[in-house]
């Protein structure tokens, strides 16, 4: 049987921090969600509604056509960026709009507007229909290329994101996929990787290594965005067992055509 393999999006959240450098936001997903009980990014898989063209005309700084072409494919690609607002909205109550949108001023507003979409009580783009919002995605931008290995029972083809926030909006986890929340330098998330105080998995490692290399995050924002695709290539890690223990493979590693 073949496993269907699912678009989604994740998103690296940027903040400058007050003794210079910058944070990024890490989150901890519950035991019971996939990936569970490791620290990840903010993110899942798209959903019908972010596709629609109603939604996408509440994008600011980026169509359809040209979010379409940083992804090298042929249309919907800015359903992604979508996708990784939703997500970021719905996971940790920060909305990348505006500042000048008046809902994320109103923090019992937008808890109010948070909760009901968690519940399945209203969608994402009956909020931006009421609220009249503009979506922050030029000030998002593609990074990596993500796709499950095929020993995973769930996979998916994850476009990994960078995002820069108001270090006025503060991180709220949900409680229910994900059960922590931090902001954390890339270099001190990789040293608590090391000591074995931060659990991830092979695509949160190897993006925040590559944050790593950056002294800020307008630095580390203007080099993704200079990319194209083709700078941007899919990864697929490969996996064999052996003696009992799984061994990884990433691509242009020796024996990586041979898995």
């Amino acid at each position: 049987m073949t496993t269907i393999i699912k678009p989604a999006a994740t998103v690296i959240l940027m903040r400058d921090a007050s003794e210079g450098g910058f944070e990024i936001l890490m989150v901890k997903r519950s035991s019971r969600s996939t990936f569970g009980s490791i620290y990840v990014f903010p993110g899942g898989k798209l959903d019908p509604e972010d596709s629609t063209r109603e939604l996408y005309s509440y994008c600011e700084g980026m169509t359809d056509a040209e979010a379409s072409r940083k992804l090298g494919i042929e249309k919907d690609g800015l359903a992604y960026w979508i996708a990784c607002i939703r997500e970021c909205f719905e996971e940790v109550g920060i909305l990348l709009t505006g500042s000048n949108d008046l809902l994320i001023q109103d923090t019992h507003k937008l808890n109010a507007l948070r909760s009901k979409l968690n519940n399945k009580e209203i969608t994402f783009k009956d909020i931006c229909l009421s609220e009249s919002l503009n979506l922050r995605a030029k000030n998002i931008v593609p990074c990596a290329h993500w796709i499950t290995p095929t020993i995973e029972p769930k996979r998916f083809d994850t476009r990994f994101f960078l995002a820069k926030v108001d270090i006025k909006q503060l991180a709220r986890h949900d409680g229910f996929e994900l059960t922590e929340s931090t902001w954390i330098k890339p270099q001190d998330a990789l040293k608590k990787l090391e000591k074995g105080k931060m659990n991830m998995i092979i695509p949160t490692i190897e993006n925040i290594k590559a944050l790593a290399k950056f002294s800020s995050s307008k630095d580390a924002f203007n080099f993704f965005d200079s990319l194209k695709d083709e700078e941007i290539p899919p990864i697929l890690p490969k996996f064999i067992k052996k003696d009992g223990d799984w061994i990884g493979f990433l691509p242009g590693d020796e024996g990586y055509d041979d898995v």
